[in-house]
């Protein structure tokens, strides 16, 4: 199964009767108070919706705005959004069957903008469940923007490549995709809340590697020590980190996508070299 997961951006009707179509799904963020098929509003629609459910979810620190927990209302119910009046889409169905889900915060903390998402997809959703499970899917759609942030313009710059073939470009997409990923585990798993092993991202040779440079790090400044433990991806994270210019004191802010990228640039140098020392060392 296939779901692609859209901000508001994605909102289009096109999208939708694609996805219909060619057997994916669609999770998107409204951004029109589209017409249904009955001549009601999907706004209207949605407020007329009972509240059947809440929950307290975890809302991921992004810029400008910290980590925090936000007590959710839950709506959920079908519509069908009427086609819109243009002659580019007259070979589109007038009408196609959705799920909205909403959810608003009931009492939002003061000086904060209150959540509210009315979410459209193609998925079934038939109880309180499968409607929360939209919501947490939608919430993955901020890894998927951090992601294409560090293949492009805070990280690998791939719009910058100066290769002019697609098969060349794919191949160098594939490179820095398996790059990015690291790179996002790593920003992850910095705070070992999740406690990921960290063979998860490096091979027995990489964690080698990485001992010796957590080792030379700690004797370099003696007042800092790994927190995590040694088998860990926070305690890689760490090193990386601070090979890639943070500090590594708690009360400093933690190191981001940049940061981390220069780190792991750092880190494949020094285990080219460590693979070569074995090498040529008789």
């Amino acid at each position: 199964m296939v779901t692609a997961l859209g901000d508001r951006e994605s909102d289009i009707f096109a999208l939708y009767a694609s996805a219909v179509e060619q057997r994916f799904h669609v999770i998107a963020r409204s951004m029109h108070d589209r017409k249904l098929g009955d001549g009601i509003g999907l706004y209207a629609a949605s407020e007329a919706m009972a509240v059947v459910d809440q929950r307290a979810i975890v809302l991921p620190a992004r810029a400008q705005r910290a980590e925090r927990v936000a007590v959710l209302d839950l709506r959920f119910g079908p519509v069908a959004l009427g086609r819109p009046q243009t002659k580019f889409l007259r070979h589109l169905p007038k009408s196609l069957p959705l799920t909205m889900v909403d959810v608003r915060e009931a009492d939002p903390q003061p000086g904060t903008e209150p959540l509210h998402w009315r979410l459209l997809t193609t998925h079934p959703v038939a109880n309180a469940e499968e409607a929360w499970r939209i919501v947490e899917w939608y919430k993955r759609r901020w890894l998927i923007e951090q992601f294409f942030r560090v293949l492009k313009t805070q990280g690998f710059k791939l719009e910058d490549s100066q290769i002019a073939t697609a098969e060349r470009l794919l191949k160098l997409v594939a490179i820095a995709a398996k790059a990015a990923v690291i790179t996002i585990q790593l920003l992850q798993a910095r705070d070992g809340r999740d406690h990921q092993p960290v063979r998860l991202a490096f091979d027995a040779n990489d964690v080698a590697t990485l001992a010796a440079l957590n080792q030379n790090l700690e004797v370099q400044s003696k007042r800092l020590k790994n927190p995590h433990p040694p088998d860990s991806l926070a305690w890689a994270a760490w090193i990386i980190g601070r090979l890639g210019g943070w500090d590594g004191y708690p009360s400093s802010k933690p190191p981001g996508p940049v940061t981390m990228k220069h780190g792991l640039e750092y880190f494949h140098a020094v285990a080219a070299g460590w693979i070569l020392r074995d090498v040529c060392m008789p």
